[in-house]
């Protein structure tokens, strides 16, 4: 990778920021689920984006960057109203439709910054492929809950 490929920086620092706000996200829901297998579901999909956060940093520490954390004003709304949904409707249809929407949230943005950041590396785009499939990967897998 290029160290001095600014579109690939800015690339893998959303791709980090958004990972970890995706895995907090899956923390946040996890005590709310009923159903074994949306919560094997779900902590195969956490334990997918711990393995692609550790790819991120690995991208990142060889371009001499730290990463980005999330946006804390999103991470604590997004805490909150996940608390929020969770204890006024205990069920799974609840999570699954909260985890739904974060997915959105989290494809939509990535592919945003891949447009944005267009001449980011190969393995940049690639990564930031990878989440966005992980999270439509489990999006779809989450709709039998609604």
């Amino acid at each position: 990778m290029e160290a001095n490929n600014s579109d690939t920086r800015k690339l893998l620092r959303e791709c980090h920021a958004g990972i970890k706000m995706g895995i907090a996200s899956l923390d946040d829901v996890m005590n709310s689920v009923s159903e074994y297998s949306l919560e094997r579901r779900i902590k195969d999909s956490k334990r997918a984006h711990e393995r692609l956060r550790i790819e991120t940093e690995e991208q990142l520490n060889n371009i001499r960057d730290k990463g980005k954390n999330p946006n804390p004003m999103a991470k604590t709304m997004s805490h909150i109203k996940t608390k929020a949904v969770t204890a006024a409707d205990k069920t799974d249809h609840a999570v699954a439709k909260l985890v739904i929407k974060g997915c959105d949230m989290g494809v939509k943005s990535l592919n945003r910054y891949m447009d944005k950041y267009a001449a980011a590396d190969e393995s940049g785009k690639a990564l930031a492929g990878r989440i966005i499939a992980e999270e439509q990967g489990l999006r779809n897998d989450l709709e039998q809950y609604l």
